[in-house]
C-alpha cells in the first residue's frame, strides 16, 4: 500500500513515517496542504493521512479538493480536535475515518487495516502459491517450510505478485507502487531487486522461474516447483 502523510509537526510525522515503513508500507510525506495536494496529483495513493490544521491549505479544504478531483482512495483525518462537530465536518468533507491526537501507533495500524478491508475483497493473512507462503501479519516468507531472509523491498515485490498472481506488472508500475517519491531509483533498481528475489527463492529450493519476465511487457508470478 502506498500512503501519503500530510502533517506539519515533525515530532508526529517522523516516528509515524518510520512506523509505517516498518509495516512494509511505501510512505511519502508533506508538511503543508499545498505540497500534499501536488503530491496527490503526481502519484497514486491508496491512503492519505491528513492533518486537520495545516499551513497553506487546511485539511478540510484539501479533503474537499481531493474528493472533487475524483480521488477514490481512503482518507484518514488526524486532528487534536475531539468534538462531534469537528468529526462531522471532517466526514462530510469526504474523510473515511477520524483519529484524535494523541493516538497510539498500534491504533493507527488497526484503523488502516480496517479501512483497507472496506469495499474490497478480504485477503487471507497468509498468501500461498504452491509451496510458497507469505504471512502479512508476521511479515515472514517461507518456501517449502524454509524461512527466506528477504529485504523489505523484496518482501513487498513478492506481496504485490501474490496478491495479483495472474497480472503482469511493468517496471514503472512496480517503481510507482514500491518506491517513495524522493527516492531517485530507476527501473534498473526494480530489475536488481527481482534478480535477488529470484536468487533467494532458487537457493530455498524453487526449481522453476518464480517471477517470469514477459518480454517487452513486464513481470508476473511464475511457477513454484
Amino acid at each position: 500500500m502506498r500512503i501519503l502523510l500530510i502533517e506539519d509537526d515533525d515530532r508526529i510525522a517522523e516516528p509515524l513515517v518510520e512506523h509505517l515503513k516498518n509495516q512494509y508500507y511505501v510512505v511519502d510525506s508533506a508538511q503543508d496542504g499545498i505540497s500534499g495536494w501536488e503530491l496527490s496529483q503526481s502519484f497514486s495513493y491508496d491512503l492519505i493521512l491528513l492533518d486537520l490544521m495545516l499551513p497553506g491549505l487546511d485539511g478540510i479544504s484539501l479533503c474537499q479538493r481531493l474528493r472533487s478531483s475524483s480521488y477514490k482512495g481512503m482518507i484518514l483525518m488526524l486532528t487534536a480536535k475531539d468534538t462531534t462537530t469537528d468529526k462531522v465536518i471532517g466526514l462530510d468533507a469526504g474523510a473515511d475515518d477520524y483519529l484524535v491526537k494523541p493516538f497510539k501507533l498500534q491504533e493507527l495500524a488497526a484503523r488502516i487495516r480496517a479501512l483497507s478491508r472496506r469495499g474490497t475483497e478480504i485477503l487471507p493473512s497468509i498468501l500461498e502459491f504452491g509451496r510458497l507462503k507469505l504471512n502479512t501479519t508476521s511479515y515472514q516468507v517461507t518456501f517449502a517450510e524454509k524461512l527466506l531472509n528477504l529485504t523489505p523491498k523484496e518482501y513487498m515485490l513478492l506481496e504485490v505478485f501474490l496478491k495479483s498472481p495472474t497480472r503482469v506488472f511493468t517496471r514503472s508500475e512496480l517503481l510507482d507502487k514500491l518506491w517513495e517519491c524522493n527516492d531517485i531509483s530507476g527501473e534498473e533498481t526494480v530489475k536488481t531487486h527481482l534478480k535477488n528475489l529470484r536468487r533467494k527463492l532458487k537457493a530455498a529450493g524453487c526449481e522453476s522461474e518464480a517471477i517470469e519476465n514477459i518480454h517487452g511487457i513486464g513481470y508476473r508470478l511464475g511457477t513454484f516447483k
